[in-house]
């Protein structure tokens, strides 16, 4: 956090870290006054700084008068050495299982407790998904995050399946119960969701190791598994070890 006017020591980088600090998964657009408040920054400081960070595509300014995180950061942000490298190499895989399946692809990371979309290539059925390239989502309901839920440490582990949100009526909340699927996770190779996350979308998902660590998650969202599974579990895998051998 920045300090407030009083503070000369506080510097400029400071005040700006904090402005861009001040937006998570749960503040994704704010008011001047409610950036200012929560980065400790004086209103007619935030005002100017957020002025320089909006002509420097780092910030977006809503007619509303709102501020949003800018595409210039997310660009930057691709450019980690781990982000970067993992997007490179997934990206002709990625195509090929869009092009086998047409269904909704995704490359995924853990953020914390939470999983990060890297990538996604939209399907052509109209299934409905909330990701989007740069989002998070929670572990615990999708199909890349339960993967990356089942190789993380166990303080990861504990802290998520502490308060499972329930996010729609299909949503598993029981702490038990989801142990056991991390278990069948990391036996079985892949994870599945049935509309945990989304009323009327599934999802299968498989782990990309570099090594012997689990680096990243692959998946696709359908409408239903039918019969499918087996097959898109199949295409995954492939994939995935693809991947995996291309990473340095």
């Amino acid at each position: 956090m920045a300090g407030n006017s009083a503070n000369p020591g506080v510097s400029v980088t400071s005040r700006v870290l904090a402005l861009l600090s001040a937006f998570d998964e749960h503040h994704r657009s704010l008011t001047l006054t409610e950036m200012a408040r929560r980065a400790d920054v004086p209103v007619p400081t935030a005002h100017r700084l957020a002025g320089e960070l909006v002509a420097g595509g780092a910030l977006e300014r809503r007619p509303t008068g709102e501020y949003v995180v800018g595409r210039r950061l997310w660009d930057v942000g691709l450019l980690a050495p781990v982000e970067a490298g993992l997007r490179r190499v997934a990206e002709p895989f990625l195509h090929d299982i869009h092009a086998a399946t047409r269904a909704t692809v995704h490359l995924a990371v853990r953020d914390d407790d939470e999983v990060l979309y890297l990538e996604r290539m939209s399907g052509r059925a109209s299934v409905p998904v909330v990701s989007q390239i740069g989002s998070t989502l929670p572990m615990h309901c999708t199909g890349v995050g339960k993967v990356l839920l089942a190789h993380a440490p166990q303080d990861v582990q504990q802290r998520v399946l502490e308060s499972p949100r329930r996010v729609t009526r299909y949503t598993v909340t029981q702490p038990g119960l989801l142990r056991q699927q991390l278990v069948r996770v990391q036996r079985d190779g892949y994870s599945t969701t049935t509309e945990e996350m989304t009323l009327g979308a599934c999802s299968v998902a498989v782990p990309v190791w570099q090594h012997d660590e689990v680096v990243a998650a692959i998946g696709v969202v359908v409408g239903s598994f039918k019969r499918d599974r087996s097959r898109l579990v199949a295409a995954l895998q492939v994939a995935a070890r693809g991947i995996g051998r291309s990473l340095p």
